[in-house]
């Protein structure tokens, strides 16, 4: 990974206690004007006030509101209800979360890093910075906005890095494991808990940045925020070395963590009015075999997948309730349509959804010329809900990506589909913001 360096932080006051869970919020462009006024009930002090300062999430708002936010921001600090701090410091960060009734423990550290191009690999041995999806440009205009306004990174990107020798886990348990946590709070969405650990003492974080030097970071969340960072950079011309603007505000996961898990998620097609399974069957006939699953419910087609044959999905179609398990009738089905592209790329089910499935036979044979429409939900019951709803014809159910593919594909220089990729739970946003004017 680059090279990491500590954050001048700006934290939440803590004169009252150590909870700041109504005051933290999830990432800015998962919420919407219900869930942002209920955290703005919790506490008008709440970060959404500054992080999503108009709606909807993902647009271009007026210049208005970026200024409310940046005097919002500032007026805070000066009635004390945020600290700065001068003393640099990084910070252990843990989140505890229950997925299919099991618990797990994510833990990683929240830090600077250097900012450098996508895919650069620099020449003294550090690591490099890979992103594995697309970006757009609305998104990357509203958060570039809001960084000139306010001068801050306000929420963390989401990196990972390979410690296969398990370099990094006994250190962030040596922090964990000896004492509480500083502060810490609960996101109201998803309830998961949030424990940060200030680490000042320069030793220790002269350790951990050394341990980490040589890692190559990937981009799990927070693509448009991290394109935003070289933007803003770019912006300030020739800076010193040292200028703020150089970095970029992370946590970084090892990918071995066992609290680190991938989620699939799931597609739901519409745009395909006349669509009829028996055609279906027949349009893909020599690319894709069919099973039907009879007698289970739609969490039970998920669970055979992994045992259902090569790249396996489960398709349910609402007309009449019918369940399939589909596999490829070869392993590698994009070869001839994509030969320049890697192997790890070509093998992503995600990709052979998108470029065979829907491309190559539901648009030819559904789509009247047209484009087949997508929804991601990220459940299967809101993915069976949607598909239920008027205007959809098909609920694919996907298994997850693995994260060995996620580390191949994104050093091959190449980019996944949107939506490849659903790490759970998001990063909370409010625990640490990085001033970098």
């Amino acid at each position: 990974m680059p090279k990491i360096r500590p954050i001048r932080p700006i934290t939440y006051n803590r004169e009252q206690g150590n909870d700041i869970t109504d005051r933290i919020a999830p990432p800015y462009d998962v919420l919407d004007e219900h869930s942002k006024n209920a955290l703005l009930s919790l506490n008008d002090a709440n970060i959404v006030a500054v992080d999503l300062p108009h709606l909807p999430p993902k647009t271009v708002g007026p210049d208005s509101a970026y200024a409310q936010a940046a005097e919002t921001l500032g007026k805070w600090i000066s009635e004390g209800k945020l600290s700065k701090s001068d003393e640099p410091a990084i910070f252990v960060y843990q989140q505890t979360y229950t997925v299919r009734d099991r618990k797990f423990q994510r833990r990683g550290i929240i830090a600077n890093a250097v900012i450098r191009q996508f895919g650069e690999k620099p020449a003294d041995g550090a690591g490099g910075i890979f992103a594995h999806e697309q970006t757009f440009s609305e998104p990357k205009e509203d958060r570039l906005k809001l960084m000139r306004a306010t001068k801050a990174q306000l929420s963390p990107i989401f990196g990972l890095f390979d410690d296969p020798s398990n370099d990094v886990g006994p250190m962030l348990a040596d922090v964990i494991e000896k004492r509480e946590a500083d502060f810490a709070g609960k996101t109201a969405n998803d309830d998961v808990l949030h424990e940060v650990w200030i680490v000042s003492d320069s030793a220790r974080i002269d350790s951990f940045a050394k341990t980490l030097e040589p890692c190559d970071t990937f981009i799990a969340d927070g693509h448009h925020r991290y394109t935003t960072a070289l933007n803003y950079k770019q912006e300030q011309g020739d800076i010193a070395q040292d200028h703020a603007a150089n970095n970029c505000l992370f946590v970084l996961v090892a990918m071995q963590d066992e609290g680190l898990i991938v989620l699939p998620t799931h597609r739901v097609l519409g745009g395909m009015p006349d669509f009829d399974m028996q055609k279906f069957k027949e349009a893909a006939k020599g690319q894709l075999e069919f099973k039907p699953f009879e007698g289970g419910t739609i969490e039970q087609l998920e669970a055979v997948l992994p045992a259902a044959g090569s790249h396996a999905m489960g398709i349910y179609d609402p007309s009449d309730g019918s369940m399939y398990v589909v596999a490829t009738a070869t392993a590698d089905p994009l070869a001839e349509q994509f030969p320049e592209k890697s192997e790890a790329w070509r093998q992503l089910d995600v990709a052979i959804l998108q470029h065979l499935i829907v491309e190559k036979i539901c648009e030819p044979t559904f789509a009247a010329g047209g484009k087949v429409s997508w929804k991601f939900p990220h459940t299967l019951a809101d993915s069976k809900a949607v598909a239920d709803s008027d205007g959809y014809q098909l609920c694919v159910v996907m298994q997850a990506t693995p994260l060995a593919s996620i580390g191949s594909v994104c050093r091959s220089g190449e980019l996944m589909p949107q939506k490849s990729t659903y790490f759970y739970p998001k990063l909370a946003t409010g625990l640490v913001i990085n001033p970098i004017g």
